[in-house]
């Protein structure tokens, strides 16, 4: 198989190794095979397709989609490295509140999948970042969503002091006042 899943702190979210193939011309690397996704508990039909570019010290997020056009985002990073935050906002979750974060980089092979009933966020730390994910739902602006990136209760470990926010960002509520219906 050419993927290896890794759960991470919350379960829900998956850490997914995908094997490079070099040779002489360069690489492959598959990056998506529906089946080995199902058989690893990723059951999610991707919809829609987004690629983003950021330059250092940009920080999007914390943003998600309310149900019923919640999505859930296989992520990868095609140049640079970020560092990736997912956020449980699913209320009666045991781990409702919490963050995991992890480095993705162009250098590794990986991809991460966080699912619906999360808000997502990333800042750069590379010159550039270019940053692809497949979502479950497409776009669907009225029910967009965010969370502060600072919320003192999540208490965030972000690895960059005071980013480059869009002025939406920089005006988003903390957890406890954020509009949420995500029920686990």
């Amino acid at each position: 198989m050419p993927f290896e899943f890794k759960n991470l702190d919350i379960p829900d979210v998956i850490l997914v190794r995908a094997k490079r193939f070099p040779d002489d011309r360069g690489f492959f690397v598959e990056t998506y095979k529906r089946d080995d996704f199902e058989a690893n508990g990723i059951l999610e039909t991707f919809v829609q397709d987004n690629h983003s570019r950021s330059t250092r010290g940009v920080l999007r997020g914390l943003h998600y989609q309310k149900a019923p056009r919640a999505q859930g985002k296989l992520i990868q990073v095609l140049k640079g490295e970020i560092y990736d935050v997912a956020v449980d906002i699913r209320l009666g979750s045991p781990t409702y509140g919490q963050w995991t974060g992890i480095h993705l980089s162009e250098a590794r092979p990986e991809l991460l999948y966080v699912p619906p009933g999360f808000a997502h966020g990333f800042c750069v730390l590379s010159e550039v970042a270019d940053f692809t994910y497949k979502c479950t739902d497409i776009y669907a602006p009225e029910t967009y969503r965010g969370i502060s990136w600072d919320d003192p209760d999540l208490n965030i470990s972000w690895p960059i002091k005071n980013p480059i926010l869009s002025k939406r960002d920089q005006n988003l509520p903390p957890l406890k006042e954020a509009d949420n219906n995500f029920i686990y």
